[in-house]
């Protein structure tokens, strides 16, 4: 593995413990950082904890995103080369999840393709390393104010319009024009995905790791089960749709 330096001012302890007293009283914003560097990693969550963060660190994808799943977070800070699974595939698998969160990706090559490959997945910004911590402290701060009444809202999206239904995912109900269905925990997981990649493909396989946990053949045909439930639900609306895409997934198709 190779050692990374940050580039880092020396630091005043007496000033950081102060700073740690002021953070008790008010919490800048939650983060999540993946890095697999345990060095880097330990020197990136005491500087953005002294700085007034909450951060939870994972050390590869697979536990990134279980902390993502069961988390609540304002910004995630993604390492790109990790074991397991790389920044990238974590990135898309948050962004099934949640498609607003804002993501930040770390990495040691300065290739001009993977800048490109990160901003398509939907990453906001994108450091090299080396890096200056105040830098990426401010980045963080310019990017959580362009965000900033999503974030202060903070609550999931949980009620979706789908042409002539109302899904409410929270208490699992499915208005249309023949009344009200109540979905099992499965169906609403399942649609839920598809809501929030309205008129997107969602792959297969994030969507059966998502709610099944993990990506196999029995699981994949229970999958299908509940998309033919899904289509049959929705299906007094010729405006919405479940197609599917040939080896990828599905997409939720509604028609403005």
């Amino acid at each position: 593995m190779i050692f990374t330096f940050l580039l880092i001012r020396p630091y005043n302890f007496f000033k950081l413990a102060d700073q740690a007293n002021t953070m008790k009283k008010k919490t800048k914003a939650n983060i999540l950082l993946v890095e697999d560097d345990k060095n880097l990693g330990f020197v990136l969550t005491d500087f953005l904890t002294m700085s007034g963060y909450s951060v939870q660190h994972a050390e590869n994808g697979e536990a990134g995103l279980e902390l993502f799943k069961n988390g609540k977070f304002d910004i995630c800070i993604l390492d790109i080369m990790m074991p397991l699974k790389d920044g990238f595939t974590l990135a898309e698998e948050i962004r099934v999840i949640n498609d607003v969160v804002p993501i930040v990706f770390l990495t040691a090559k300065n290739l001009k393709e993977d800048r490109i490959k990160g901003f398509k997945i939907g990453g906001d910004d994108y450091m090299t390393k080396p890096f200056s911590t105040e830098e990426l402290n401010l980045r963080i701060e310019a990017i959580l104010r362009r965000t900033r009444l999503s974030l202060l809202n903070g609550e999931k999206e949980t009620v979706y319009d789908l042409g002539k239904y109302k899904f409410d995912y929270s208490n699992q109900l499915l208005n249309g024009p023949k009344g009200e269905k109540r979905l099992t925990k499965k169906e609403a997981e399942v649609l839920r995905l598809l809501c929030i990649n309205k008129n997107k493909i969602l792959r297969r396989e994030i969507a059966l790791k998502m709610i099944w946990g993990e990506d196999d053949y029995f699981m994949g045909r229970s999958m299908d089960v509940y998309i033919t439930k899904l289509r049959k639900f929705l299906s007094d609306d010729p405006a919405v749709n479940i197609t599917n895409i040939h080896r990828t997934g599905f997409m939720l198709e509604v028609s403005e």
